[in-house]
């Protein structure tokens, strides 16, 4: 019988924040621009389930660019305590406004002030412009909420293929690929 991927990963993921020191929820997304050039960076984990993991990016940022002209993705998350890893490829969505707007009152206001000063991935003449830009918008939004800047939001990465890795001994690893067949799951082993 075939367990459900999101339990198997509801459970590690609980683990994981357990025992992982710092950001339980980090993982690498992986894109690739227009002309085919890969690009990877961390990312954290804001909110998933079986339609998918979610983050949150300035939507003018070089991944949003990448999903922009090639709406797919691969996430790794890699558990170093647990020696663990889950590696995740499918399209990319933008999450609706409510989303954006929702899980961007939860942050800090520093956050929020920050997502209204920062260019993200654009050149930067120097740090003290960006700080200028902070303390400009802490000035604009004071005595009030910080509403979310139109540029900001969520994408959701809809699985087509979750992999668990566990590290054994003598890297006689386990791997197991769960790839969508319609609207259910499919199980298989893969060589380490």
């Amino acid at each position: 019988m075939t367990i459900d991927p999101f339990q198997l990963f509801d459970s590690w993921f609980a683990e994981a924040r357990a025992s992982e020191p710092n950001d339980s929820n980090a993982m690498t997304l992986a894109t690739v621009d227009a002309g085919g050039q890969p690009s990877a960076r961390m990312v954290l984990l804001k909110g998933h389930g079986p339609d998918g993991f979610v983050f949150y990016t300035n939507r003018g940022s070089r991944k949003a660019g990448d999903l922009l002209a090639s709406p797919r993705a691969a996430l790794l998350f890699h558990w170093k305590s647990l020696r663990r890893q889950i590696r995740i490829e499918g399209p990319v969505v933008q999450v609706t406004d409510a989303e954006s707007d929702a899980y961007f009152a939860s942050r800090s206001r520093d956050s929020q002030l920050g997502a209204w000063a920062s260019e993200q991935s654009r050149p930067l003449d120097a740090r003290a412009t960006f700080e200028r830009r902070y303390e400009e918008a802490r000035t604009r939004f004071e005595g009030g909420e910080v509403p979310r800047p139109p540029h900001w939001g969520g994408y959701r990465v809809a699985p087509s293929a979750i992999e668990f890795w566990q590290d054994r001994e003598h890297r006689l690893h386990e791997r197991r690929l769960f790839q969508r067949d319609g609207e259910s799951w499919s199980e298989g082993l893969l060589y380490p």
